[in-house]
Order: structure tokens, then sequence, then C-alpha cells
């Protein structure tokens, strides 16, 4: 197994001072599956704590970032690494900090093993010997692709686990035996002690991971998670669909599609790759009717600033990234009057200006392609979007992404020159200069001015003089 050259003389000096240094977790699961991983943890046997302190010290900066857990953070001219220590782990109270934690430096790796989630994440691989460690059959669950819990007893210690088993059963396709199902099942009940950062860590690994995050979320669907966690995609069930437009019977089985046909656009930017899947998961949320399809408590939910569509209601809960929360809620309102204009031929060009102002139209586009692409069964999907293709074009010929050709033309200051002081009928004529710039009625600040200098003489002789013949 390759791992980075600093992590091999850490291990070589390890070694030299008595401990075992092993790599545990997903580098060591994605090895095997032959894909390639950034995160390398290890855990260290027969080593004190202030020992592998004084070891590490010597590679980079040392940051405590768990120290109740024994976990230390190393840096390294850009790289990272965690180590941590074997330990016991006592449940005292809810949540995930309800734990009693204590490190072991003695313990065996089967007994450190056990304490691990599934069995495809509780292999090892010794860092000295080069020799796989796999107390639970990890290698063939992953060889024959199921998700299998490594002690019943611990699992359910961790309510995260159920959405942990979501994501990683979409990401490498794994199915998901009764007994495993069983588990997550009896765990879901106790989802509400989480806090939303751990949850919404698990989402965004399943929609921007996952090849097929559908096949997540139907098992969320399967087990009674969504009615649990997000009434609005379970609430996607009772909305119908138009069978001479949708193959599917239903907003549900659409946005299993569209999730998919999100996936295979995303581009590499975490952040919009993050708003497209997040947007196409909840595009259908524009159907919903609160009043019609839930309870009297729902309806109240909805009634406040902080709700005021059900994407922002739903965005809230999961997450409190208000800059990602926007982007959602803007792509999802703006998607449908999308839908109709690309139907239409008659898009001006103030239009794609005045939509580029409230959202990315590259990335509202993807999801415009994403629905359409939805729309239809695999052997009778199109091989392009024209419609997509054509507004993309219209977009990049008005030169609207740097954002440059959006900037108002006329300002305050050319009004003061022109004699007139800030008041109503200042503002007025700003706002309306900015809406005629948009719509190609003037491209120059000459000509901006002399529109102004027109409307303030036109406002000016319809005043009725107080004095006079």
């Amino acid at each position: 197994m390759k791992v980075p050259g600093i992590l091999e003389h850490i291990a070589a000096k390890i070694d030299k001072e008595g401990g075992i240094p092993v790599l545990v977790g997903g580098a060591v699961r994605d090895h095997i599956l032959g894909l390639e991983s950034k995160d390398f943890d290890v855990e260290v046997f027969n080593i004190h704590y202030n020992q592998l302190i004084a070891i590490l010290k010597r590679f980079g900066k040392v940051s405590a970032v768990g120290k109740a857990f024994g976990v230390l953070k190393l840096s390294n001219t850009g790289q990272q690494f965690d180590f941590s220590l074997p330990r016991n782990d006592t449940k005292t109270g809810e949540g995930h900090r309800g734990f009693r934690i204590t490190t072991n430096p003695n313990m065996s790796f089967r007994t450190a093993a056990s304490r691990r989630d599934f069995t495809i994440n509780s292999i090892g691989y010794d860092l000295i010997s080069g020799e796989i460690l796999d107390e639970f059959q990890g290698q063939s669950d992953l060889k024959n692709k199921i998700l299998r819990v490594v002690d019943p007893a611990t699992f359910v210690e961790d309510p995260l686990r159920v959405l942990r088993g979501i994501q990683f059963a979409a990401r490498f396709n794994l199915s998901i035996p009764k007994e495993t199902k069983t588990i997550l099942v009896d765990l879901i009940e106790t989802l509400d002690q989480l806090p939303r950062e751990r949850i919404f860590k698990e989402i965004r690994k399943l929609l921007l991971k996952a090849k097929k995050p559908s096949s997540g979320l139907l098992i969320a669907d399967e087990i009674g998670l969504n009615k649990k966690l997000f009434p609005e995609l379970n609430a996607l069930h009772s909305i119908p669909h138009d069978p001479d437009w949708y193959p599917q019977n239903n907003a549900w089985s659409h946005t299993l599609n569209v999730i998919d046909e999100a996936a295979k656009l995303r581009g590499g930017d975490k952040f919009k790759d993050m708003a497209l899947m997040l947007a196409a998961l909840s595009h259908e949320f524009t159907s919903l009717n609160p009043v019609e399809f839930v309870d009297e408590q729902w309806r109240k939910q909805y009634r406040n600033a902080q709700c005021p569509t059900v994407t922002k209601c739903f965005m809230n809960r999961i997450t409190n990234e208000s800059r990602l929360i926007e982007t959602v809620d803007r792509m999802v309102t703006e998607h449908r009057s999308l839908a109709k204009a690309l139907r239409s031929t008659n898009i001006k060009n103030g239009d794609i200006r005045r939509l580029s102002l409230k959202v990315d139209v590259p990335l509202l586009v993807k999801l415009a392609e994403a629905d359409y692409y939805g729309r239809f069964k695999e052997d009778e999907r199109p091989a392009s979007f024209p419609a997509g293709e054509w507004l993309l074009k219209r977009f990049h010929a008005l030169k609207l992404g740097s954002g440059q050709n959006l900037q108002p033309i006329l300002l305050g200051r050319h009004l003061i020159s022109l004699g007139l002081k800030p008041g109503p009928f200042f503002g007025k004529i700003l706002t309306d200069a900015y809406e005629k710039q948009l719509d190609d009625e003037f491209m120059t600040l000459d000509d901006a001015i002399a529109w102004a200098r027109n409307q303030i003489d036109r406002v000016a002789g319809a005043k009725p003089k107080r004095f006079g013949n």
C-alpha cells in the first residue's frame, strides 16, 4: 500500500520507540477497493500519549484536536494526518458527547477494531510489516458488497451510524442484509439526539461522493429515516405527476432520477456541487402545499420569517451555512420559471441579466438539465439538452460570468453633477436607469446621462408654477 513518504518516516520512528503504528479506517478500505484516499488515520499501539506527542512534534505542528479521545492532528507542509491511541468508550448519556473515554495503549488490535461501526471500516494496515489486519472479515464483505455491523451491542451507542450506513451503501454499492437493516431501524428514534452539523456531514458525503445518491435515499425512505428527519422528502410521495410529462408516478420517484442526473454534472467545486445536489433534492418542494399535505403543526412551522419557503425550512434544519441555504433556495425558486422560459423563444437579454442577478445561471442550467433528463426513462434519455445549451450561449455572449456587465452605468454622482439633489426622485431615476440598462435601452455613460437629463427636464417641466401670469 502506497502512503506518503513522511508517514513512513513517522511510522519508523514510532516503531523505534516501541510503538505499533496501524493505518485504519477509510484509507485502508479505499485501498482495497482500488480508490485513492487523502485521509490517513493512524492508530498507535503500545505507546503513551506524551510519547506520541514528542515523536510527532519532530515532524510538524501537532494539535490535540480531541485530547479527551486521545486524538492528535499533525500538519506538515500542507499535509495532515490524524493519530490516535486505542480507547475504551463507555456510554454515559444521550448524544455523541455522552461517553466516558479512556485510552489504553496496551489494547489489542482486535479489541480496538471491535468498536468500529462496520466491518468494511474495521480493517487495519500495519505500517511497519505491511500486513493487512482483518479481524472481522471486512475484506470479504467488500468483495461481496455487503454492509455488516461489527458489534451490534456497541454499534447502537451512536445514532449517526444510521446515516453513515446509508452513505456507505450508496458510495460503494453495498447491499444491506436484514440483520443490519433491523439495527438501523431501531436507531432511528434516537436520531434527534444528534446536532445537525454531524447529520449534514453524512448528507454531504452521500451527495458529493455517491455515483447514484438515489440508492442511499431509497434506503433512507425504506427504513423510515425520511419520515423521521426529512418530512419534506416523505411528502413527495403524495404529489402525483402528469404521465404525459413524466414516466414516474410521483414527485419522489422523479426526484430520485433528478438527483442521479445531477450527480453526473458535478464539476469539482465543492460549494457549487453541494448547492446543485441539494437543489436537485429540493426542486419539487415548490409543489408542496403545507395546508394540503401536512398536519397543523407543520403549517405553523412554515409561517415564520425563518422559513418563508419549504426549501428554506428544510435547509435550516440540516445546516447553518447561510450562503448555501440562500443559494439553494433561490435555485429552487427560479428553476420553474426558467423551465417555462426555456420552452419559449421570447427570452430577452434583460431577462437573462435579471436572472443572473438572482442566481448562478450556469449552475441553474445544470439543475434544469438534471430535471430535464430526469423526466425520461433510461432507454429514452435524449442525447443533449439544446435549450440549456442555447441559454448558456446567450449568457456567455452577454459576458455576465464576471458580473461586470451588471454594474449600473448611471450613478448618484452623475445625477448630482446634473444639479439633482438626493431624494425620492433621485432614487427613482437610478432604479429606472438600471432597468433601462438591463433592457439594452442604453449601453454607454453618455447615453445614460442624456436619458437622465431628459427625465429631469420632463419632471421639472411638468411641475405647476405657483406664481406668475
